[in-house]
């Protein structure tokens, strides 16, 4: 079953009227595109952060909120191997916030989008009159095509695809969800070497956001448990399985290619890749455990409503 989001975000979907000549990528996917001209497309993104929610500013810097701010929208353009190209940045201050807390932030947003040239070319700011409210930041960003890469997309998984993920999944709220770099260069070296038939990034966890390419793509899923990498703070947990499965802010890649594919991406010096499972025809989500059963798998990571 979708979560409460998915549902949500289908219903806004299905009312667009967007000419797909104009936007060939709607809602749905990681970032939209938009065609400029008929040899021209830019894709765009959009992140809302809040404190209590994706950072609480009681322990993290406002320069650790701006680096992952913009590391979110970042990580948007790993999952479908684009190019970032610049981004504008909203923020809405609790009353009194103060204009040298928004130079930090200002700092953490320059200095993740520095890494990928990825320039902060405007924005907005807002105060809140109520002086309980809470800090929010959001990104916007836009990226273009590899040269030779079309973007890629969470609908194109076919039955026999291997499931990959690069890095290691679970125990993110120690500390990677915002330490973390975004997987750009990596999406786009993956991209390069072999075919992807779909991908996304890791923000919910991989029961749900594998869960979505498996609905887009119509198809369904067996997981190896033996083989899902374990982060060391997943492993730190009552649970580490659970933890990797359904955290989220792991910000890694999850897609699909076909077998024989996979060995393309053995050699990308020094890229962690891992094969986890594979895409089946029935439209079920499932994972073999340690004892060789087979098991539904529920969708338990992040629901935003």
């Amino acid at each position: 079953m979708p979560n409460k989001e998915d549902i949500l975000t289908g219903w806004f979907a299905r009312q667009s009227k967007a000419p797909k000549s104009r936007f060939p990528i709607g809602i749905g996917d990681d970032m939209a595109q938009v065609r400029l001209a008929a040899d021209g497309t830019v894709l765009i993104t959009t992140d809302m952060l809040l404190d209590g929610t994706h950072f609480d500013l009681s322990t993290a810097t406002m320069e650790q909120a701006g680096v992952k701010a913009m590391n979110c929208s970042l990580s948007d353009c790993a999952a479908m191997a684009t190019i970032p190209v610049c981004a504008v940045a909203a923020v809405a201050m609790p009353k009194g916030f103060g204009a040298a807390r928004l130079k930090q932030l200002h700092k953490g947003i320059v200095r993740a989008g520095r890494k990928f040239d990825c320039h902060l070319i405007g924005g907005d700011i807002t105060a809140w009159h109520d002086p309980g409210s809470r800090f929010a930041v959001n990104v916007t960003m836009l990226s273009i095509p590899a040269p030779g890469i079309d973007p890629l997309r969470r609908n194109g998984a076919k039955p026999g695809d291997a499931i990959c993920v690069t890095g290691t999944l679970g125990g993110s709220l120690r500390q990677k969800h915002l330490t973390f770099t975004p997987r750009v260069r990596e999406a786009l070296a993956i991209a390069s070497a072999a075919k992807i038939h779909a991908m996304m990034d890791i923000t919910d966890g991989l029961s749900t956001d594998l869960n979505r390419i498996c609905r887009q793509s119509g198809v369904g899923a067996i997981l190896d448990v033996q083989r899902i990498p374990l982060s060391k703070d997943a492993k730190r947990t009552a649970d580490p399985l659970a933890s990797a499965l359904h955290d989220g802010e792991d910000f890694e890649l999850l897609f699909t290619l076909h077998p024989r594919q996979y060995g393309r991406l053995e050699n990308l010096g020094g890229i962690p890749v891992t094969r986890i499972g594979i895409i089946t025809e029935c439209k079920s989500l499932v994972f073999r455990g340690i004892d060789g059963r087979i098991r539904p798998l529920q969708p338990k990571g992040y629901d935003h409503l």
